[in-house]
C-alpha cells in the first residue's frame, strides 16, 4: 500500500510523516524535497503467530508513505510530481493547531476551508490532465477513428464536465471501462482520500471533538473519503519514549493507540483492504490483499509462479491456529480446510499454498 501526503504549507504534514515512518527528512539543497518513507503495519496476530512458531523473520505488512511540498494557493506544482501518479491514496493533512510563531498562511484557521482549498488544487491539476489528452485524441481521431479512442475521449468528456462543476471524480459513478480508459491517467481526484486533522496540543485528549469542531466530520460522508484526527506534535514526542512509557502517556491523553495504528487501520478501511497470513518455521508474514480477493489471486501476490501453477490452498483462521498450537493439530480438529482458486480468503486467514510450475 502507499499513500501520498498532502496539505497546504505549515500544516504539519512532514511532522505527521516522520511520525508515521520514523524517517528524519533531509534538507532539499535549495528546493523544496520529496520525502519517502516506509511504515510497518502493526498487527497483534502477527505477532502471536510469531510467539507460536518462532520463525527466523517476521515480516509485517508495510505502508510506502510519500510526503511532497505543501500546497499554495494557485499554484500546484507540488501536485505533479511523479510519485503521487502511482499511489493508492492521499492522506490530506489539515491544519488544526494555533501558532503565534508559525503563522497560517491563509491568515486564520479553518480547518474545512483548507480542504476546500487543497481539493480545488486538485480538481484543476486533473481537469489539466484532461483537456490536455482531449486535445490530442482531437488530433488522433482526425487522422483516424476507432472505437476505443473514441470510448477515451467519451469517458475524458464526462470527468472533464465532472471537474469543471467542481466534482472530484471519485464521486463519478465510472464504470469500469471507464476505469479501466482512465487508469493510465492516474488523476488525482479519483483516488481515496483520507483527510487528517492536525490537532492542537489542547485537543489531544478529545480528537473526536477536535474533528467536529473543524468542520470536516461532513466530509467523511463522501464516498472514498474517511476523516481521522492526530496531535502530531505530541505523539512525535511520545513515540521518542520507550515502548511501555508510550503506553503510559498515551493513557494519559485519553489516546487508545499510536497515531500510527488508528491512521492505519483508517486506510485500511479506506481502501477495503484486509490481511492475511503465511506462516512456518522461516516465516511469519503479513500481506494485504483488497477484500473480496480469490485464493488464486492471493497467490499471485506472493509471487506470480504461486498464481501461475496454483493447485490448492490451506487454510486456518488464524484463531483456530493458535487455539490448536500447530497446522497438523488443525486437521482433527477439521478447522484445516482445503480450497480451490475460487475461494474468497478472509481478514486473518493463514494461508498455505500449493503449486507446481
Amino acid at each position: 500500500m502507499e499513500f501520498g501526503i498532502l496539505g497546504l504549507e505549515l500544516s504539519g504534514k512532514t511532522t505527521l510523516f516522520s511520525l508515521l515512518t520514523g524517517h528524519e527528512p533531509t534538507a532539499g539543497h535549495g528546493k523544496p524535497a520529496v520525502h519517502v518513507g516506509i511504515a510497518q503495519v502493526p498487527d497483534p496476530r502477527l505477532d502471536r503467530l510469531s510467539a507460536l512458531f518462532k520463525p527466523k523473520k517476521h515480516t509485517p505488512a508495510t505502508v510506502r508513505f510519500v510526503d511532497v511540498p505543501g500546497i499554495v494557493r494557485g499554484g500546484s506544482a507540488s501536485l505533479n510530481a511523479p510519485e503521487l501518479r502511482t499511489m493508492d491514496g492521499l492522506a490530506v493533512v489539515m491544519r488544526g493547531f494555533a501558532s503565534d510563531s508559525v503563522p497560517h498562511p491563509e491568515g486564520s484557521l479553518a480547518p474545512s476551508r483548507d480542504l476546500e482549498l487543497v481539493e480545488t488544487e486538485l480538481l484543476l491539476n486533473d481537469l489539466s490532465v484532461a483537456g490536455n489528452r482531449l486535445e490530442r485524441l482531437g488530433h488522433d481521431l482526425a487522422k483516424r477513428r476507432t472505437a476505443e479512442l473514441e470510448a477515451e475521449r467519451d469517458a475524458l468528456e464526462r470527468c472533464r464536465t465532472a471537474l469543471e462543476a467542481g466534482t472530484p471524480l471519485r464521486r463519478v459513478d465510472l464504470t469500469p471501462e471507464e476505469r479501466r480508459l482512465l487508469k493510465g491517467f492516474a488523476f488525482l481526484t479519483l483516488k481515496p482520500m483520507l483527510v487528517v486533522l492536525n490537532a492542537g496540543e489542547g485537543d489531544a485528549g478529545d480528537l473526536a471533538g477536535a474533528v467536529g469542531r473543524s468542520g470536516l466530520s461532513e466530509f467523511g460522508s463522501q464516498p472514498g473519503v474517511a476523516v481521522s484526527a492526530v496531535c502530531a506534535t505530541i505523539e512525535q514526542e511520545i513515540s521518542c519514549l520507550a515502548p511501555g512509557d508510550q503506553a503510559a502517556f498515551l493513557a494519559d491523553l485519553g489516546l487508545p493507540d499510536r497515531a500510527l495504528d488508528r491512521l492505519l487501520r483508517a486506510a485500511y478501511e479506506l481502501l477495503g483492504l484486509i490481511s492475511f497470513f503465511t506462516a512456518g518455521d522461516d516465516e511469519c508474514r503479513a500481506w494485504s490483499i483488497t477484500a473480496g480477493t480469490t485464493a488464486v489471486k492471493a497467490a499471485g501476490v506472493i509471487h506470480s509462479d504461486f498464481e501461475r501453477g496454483f493447485i490448492r490452498a490451506e487454510v486456518v483462521p488464524w484463531v483456530e491456529l493458535l487455539e490448536a498450537g500447530s497446522f497438523a493439530a488443525c486437521r482433527p480438529r477439521g478447522s484445516l480446510r482445503l480450497e480451490g482458486k475460487d475461494y474468497v480468503v478472509q481478514d486473518g486467514d493463514v494461508v498455505t499454498f500449493r503449486f507446481n510450475v
